[in-house]
């Protein structure tokens, strides 16, 4: 009997959420505005930088000797904690960790010189993290001053971070002054579009969308979420994309990801196509130094590719808001 009226099609669909969702490309990948603004903005380039070493050992060693910004090391030091057991403990306070309670903290500098016990390559490990030549990153070592040096027994691992740190911000800025872009014939594919979209956190995905590219936005931040939503909505934007973590700009400092593409109706605003990072402060403060190395080149990037291709090509710039943006385009 109940094989004569079982019916597969009246069973309710069954889903599989272990299956990786997908973030569809819709419509609006399709339309003459979009293809417009890719092909203003997705040619490659290589860059060349030439400036000089001893310049760079100069600043390096300016910046690693100052005596407010510089080098400074924290000595190593260790802490020691004492604790009683409780009397009595059941498996739920062992579970919140609360089996024990400290009694006394004692925090003591180690002075012992830890470099005695471990070799360092100090001039690899610079020279690995600056990508500076052995030569140039022994000049720099060479004219350090005799205190500021010193750190390095205390705390090598700290006296090799920052000071890599501390000459990787100098090199970004003599870079910025030294670098030229030139376009190449190669340029990005609309596959970038497609590739590693199947695996995506979609718990930071909205509602769907009506201008974007995709039928949902993946955002980083509140201030991409709010940023999202506002492009949406706007009367004047024909249709925006998130660009794919593949669409990346060259730069000495490593490639940089742009945010946003964005087309807005021709007529409506000053600068039609337009390429945004959005970041949370525009306070260079609060941006760290390869981070304002990145934007720059960037910025170089653009301004080459409107000299040689068309001047109003596309507009670059960084907004940390909607209302920055469309104060910038009109």
């Amino acid at each position: 009997m109940i094989d004569s009226v079982f019916s597969e099609s009246q069973l309710p669909e069954i889903g599989d959420d272990r299956k990786s969702k997908k973030n569809p490309l819709n419509a609006n990948f399709e339309k003459q505005a979009f293809k417009e603004l890719w092909n203003r903005i997705n040619r490659k380039a290589a860059y060349s930088v030439d400036f000089d070493s001893n310049e760079l050992v100069q600043k390096a060693l300016n910046t690693l000797n100052d005596k407010e910004i510089g080098l400074r090391v924290t000595p190593l030091q260790y802490t020691i904690q004492h604790g009683e057991q409780a009397a009595a403990i059941s498996y739920d306070e062992i579970k919140r960790g609360h089996a024990f309670a400290l009694k006394v903290s004692e925090t003591t500098p180690n002075p012992a010189s830890i470099h005695s016990a471990v070799k360092y390559d100090l001039i690899g490990k610079v020279s690995d993290g600056t990508q500076l030549t052995r030569r140039t990153v022994a000049e720099i070592l060479k004219g350090l001053n005799a205190d500021v040096f010193a750190q390095f027994k205390t705390n090598p691992e700290s006296f090799i971070a920052k000071a890599i740190q501390l000459i990787n911000e100098q090199k970004a800025t003599m870079i910025i002054e030294h670098l030229a872009y030139d376009p190449v014939e190669d340029r990005f594919d609309l596959d970038i579009f497609t590739a590693g979209q199947s695996k995506q956190d979609f718990s930071r995905a909205g509602s769907v969308l009506q201008r974007h590219i995709y039928d949902y936005v993946l955002t980083d931040s509140k201030v991409e979420r709010e940023f999202v939503n506002e492009l949406d909505t706007c009367a004047e934007v024909i249709v925006y994309a998130k660009l794919p973590r593949g669409f990346l700009i060259p730069t000495p400092v490593g490639d940089y990801n742009t945010d946003w593409a964005i087309s807005f109706k021709e007529g409506a605003v000053k600068h039609i196509y337009f390429v945004a990072e959005t970041k949370g402060s525009m306070s260079s403060m609060d941006l760290r130094e390869i981070e304002r190395t990145k934007i720059k080149c960037a910025r170089k990037f653009f301004d080459e590719m409107n000299r040689r291709f068309a001047p109003d090509n596309v507009k670059y710039d960084v907004v940390d808001n909607f209302e920055k943006l469309m104060d910038v385009v009109r």
